[in-house]
């Protein structure tokens, strides 16, 4: 359908709920049989269905005179894209709900659909439908449904002798937070991390067919999610900080803010890395060892026990 150029200043409230959707343009993959537009989304799957949904609040998990809307889309879409390749699944289809005030502007709906959209197409998904009403603040929630070649990665099959590996970047965007937490805008990587995670989709699933024993998407910190696998498994688990190299603008954020640029790997989420056990010898291409599981329970960091943040918690 062809429309006229959105007035700048078009609010929701004057476009209306249809008019918005109407604007909406999601590619669709071979699997969707029915897309948006109808009561529920129609796809085709075989094997395990693995689900997903992540609710994002405007004030508490982005703010928009902290990102535009493209770079919110991404950020919501790649929280829960990441925990389907978490359990070793690759995601195929994604529904979105909005809740917005109806004077938020038309268009950054529609950017924050490109987002959500462009984000959804990295990981191989398809945006399939969702719903939109009124409220209060701006609200998504994204459930992300996909499917496994084999048995799902669960937090529970770690045991004692694995190695704990991790895959992608971790404390980037904890450091872009601390940064805008305290008004400023650089160093600019940071930032970007924060405002636009890049997961490594691909490496769970590989790590699933390398035989990882349990896995996790560090979401809310390092330490923090793998206290999950090591509750949950039974286990203990020990991070080394040698394992990690502190690249130059954690380092540079630490100096300005005069805090060890150690605490955003260790106690920060948000970049969505991925966090694995494996029998030793069986770690896949692409992750980097970064600690040991034990007999015992909860994590320590470098053999004693840590009292920084370990994390992010949501009461």
């Amino acid at each position: 359908m062809t429309h006229e150029p959105l007035p700048r200043d078009a609010t929701l409230a004057d476009i209306g709920e249809f008019g918005l959707i109407s604007r909406f343009g999601f590619a669709q993959g071979d699997h969707v049989l029915l897309g948006p537009g109808d009561d529920a989304a129609v796809v085709r799957t075989r094997g395990h269905v693995v689900v997903s949904t992540d609710l994002a609040v405007e004030n508490r998990h982005f703010r928009r005179d902290w990102a535009d809307a493209r770079d919110i889309g991404h950020k919501v879409a790649a929280a829960a894209l990441a925990d389907i390749s978490a359990m070793g699944a690759h995601a195929h289809s994604i529904v979105v709900g909005l809740a917005a005030p109806a004077d938020l502007l038309a268009q950054w709906a529609l950017d924050l659909a490109e987002g959500i959209g462009a984000e959804a197409a990295v990981a191989g998904a398809s945006v399939v439908g969702g719903d939109l009403t009124r409220a209060e603040e701006v609200m998504v929630a994204v459930t992300v449904m996909g499917g496994c070649e084999v048995a799902p990665v669960t937090r529970a099959g770690a045991r004692a002798g694995d190695v704990v590996a991790l895959c992608g970047r971790q404390g980037w965007a904890a450091a872009g937070l601390a940064v805008l937490s305290r008004g400023f805008r650089s160093p600019r990587a940071v930032v970007t991390a924060y405002q636009r995670p890049q997961p490594e989709y691909a490496a769970g699933p590989a790590a699933a067919l390398a035989g990882a024993t349990a896995m996790i998407d560090v979401s809310d910190g390092l330490l923090a999610d793998l206290g999950h696998i090591a509750e949950a498994s039974g286990v203990s688990i020990n991070v080394e900080t040698q394992a990690f190299t502190l690249d130059e603008p954690l380092v540079a954020v630490g100096a300005a803010l005069g805090l060890d640029p150690m605490t955003f790997v260790l106690g920060g989420g948000d970049d969505h890395a991925l966090a694995a056990t494996f029998p030793p010898g069986s770690v896949p291409e692409g992750w980097r060892v970064i600690g040991i599981c034990g007999e015992g329970s909860g994590v320590s960091v470098d053999s004693a026990e840590y009292s920084g943040p370990r994390g992010h918690t949501h009461f």
